[in-house]
């Protein structure tokens, strides 16, 4: 009877832990979403927006690598919960965000977590601490090698490692792919993940072979992974049928190209390579713009406007229409556009400045997460637009 009663209880408890691990995110959304989008200063939201990116530097939230909200300690349990991939580009953006902030204004608090950040990821040495197995990190290496108050020639060893890692995902194309498991197609969001690296390195080290390889990885997907007629990608493509694959117009796929796009561009020096990178950048932003919704903000499949809007497609995408705003004969149509999409991020902040209703992680090619919440890429791309606002002084965004 005892032993019946024992295990009773042990039961008992077992289950009220996993209820209850079930129940903290339900009750931290309902908290948070009180007063969400109460921000009416630009300046009140940029001071919220950015300590609330300076915390998860360190503490960076896990992303969910599954839509399953119930008996998450199962997923927990079995690994299944979060993986150290998607890690990296919600890191990279913050640190992109914040390194945007100091060129705007220096700040000491900063500072100190960047150094406490460089410190967890790298050794004496310069190497990576935990060698990363996929390109993803490409976008993390770009990162830090915008921090402009340490010597990047440190961390040459770690560069060097993800530039070797790169070349090992190069397939019989002579492009990236996104896994060596998936060499037959290639991805949207690697665009992102290596190409302003790429460029960025290859600049510094004096490797032409590295700019030479972003440059096609952008042409190859303007040729084959866009809509016909348009400079609007699909998820993916096929190698050697060059059959697009997925959505065409999925929110954060525009957002992996623009920004690969865009920061690619913006790394070349002046030459044959960056006007042919200007030229599909005022396609794009002319594509984009038509596709942006009155509120400001991008739905996770931009020709639906019955879909949802994603917080992280619209803090990508502004962030490539305020770039853009150099380029004289689309300056006021990219202004206005990377204006509405800041109004937009101010809505869906939460007061402790979190930045609400982003995508969750995609599953594979057509396979998109029906979960909108936090992450820290979007938090870390709003800190870096907001800031660049206030650098290029666009009198449209202070009206």
């Amino acid at each position: 009877m005892n032993t019946v009663f024992l295990i009773s209880i042990i039961l008992l408890i077992i289950m009220s832990l996993v209820l209850f691990i079930d129940f903290i995110p339900y009750a931290r959304d309902w908290l948070g979403r009180i007063h969400i989008g109460r921000y009416s200063n630009k300046d009140h939201w940029n001071n919220s927006i950015t300590k609330q990116g300076t915390k998860w530097l360190n503490k960076t939230p896990k992303i969910r690598v599954t839509d399953n909200n119930r008996l998450l300690l199962i997923d927990m349990i079995k690994g299944n919960y979060s993986n150290n991939d998607l890690q990296y580009w919600q890191e990279a953006s913050l640190l992109l965000g914040l390194v945007e902030k100091l060129s705007y204004k220096n700040e000491d608090y900063i500072k100190d977590e960047i150094n406490k950040f460089l410190l967890r990821k790298f050794d004496s040495n310069g190497n990576w601490k935990v060698k990363p197995k996929n390109i993803d990190v490409g976008i993390l290496a770009y990162a830090l090698m915008q921090v402009k108050f340490i010597e990047i020639q440190k961390y040459k060893p770690a560069l060097d490692y993800t530039w070797e890692l790169i070349k090992e995902h190069i397939g019989e194309d002579g492009t990236v792919g996104y896994r060596k498991s998936m060499m037959d197609y290639r991805y949207v969001d690697t665009i992102g993940f290596i190409c302003p690296f790429l460029i960025s390195y290859g600049k510094y080290f004096d490797n032409n072979n590295c700019i030479e390889l972003s440059i096609k990885q952008i042409e190859s997907y303007k040729k084959y992974g866009m809509l016909s007629g348009t400079s609007i990608p699909y998820h993916a493509y096929k190698i050697h049928s060059y059959n697009p694959l997925g959505l065409c117009g999925w929110g954060r796929g525009l957002g992996w190209f623009g920004i690969g796009l865009i920061d690619a561009w913006k790394e070349l020096e002046p030459g044959t390579d960056k006007k042919f990178l200007e030229g599909i950048i005022k396609e794009f932003v002319c594509d984009m713009q038509k596709c942006q919704r009155e509120n400001g903000s991008w739905n996770w499949t931009v020709f639906r406007e019955e879909s949802r809007p994603d917080s992280s497609a619209t803090a990508t995408l502004g962030w490539v229409m305020l770039n853009a705003s150099v380029l004289d004969d689309i300056k006021k149509l990219s202004l206005f556009s990377a204006n509405r999409a800041a109004e937009y991020l101010m809505s869906v902040t939460r007061r402790d400045g979190s930045i609400d209703f982003s995508q969750g992680d995609t599953k594979d090619i057509g396979v998109y997460s029906l979960l909108y919440n936090l992450l820290p890429f979007t938090q870390g791309f709003s800190i870096r637009l907001i800031n660049k606002y206030y650098q290029i002084k666009a009198d449209k965004f202070y009206s």
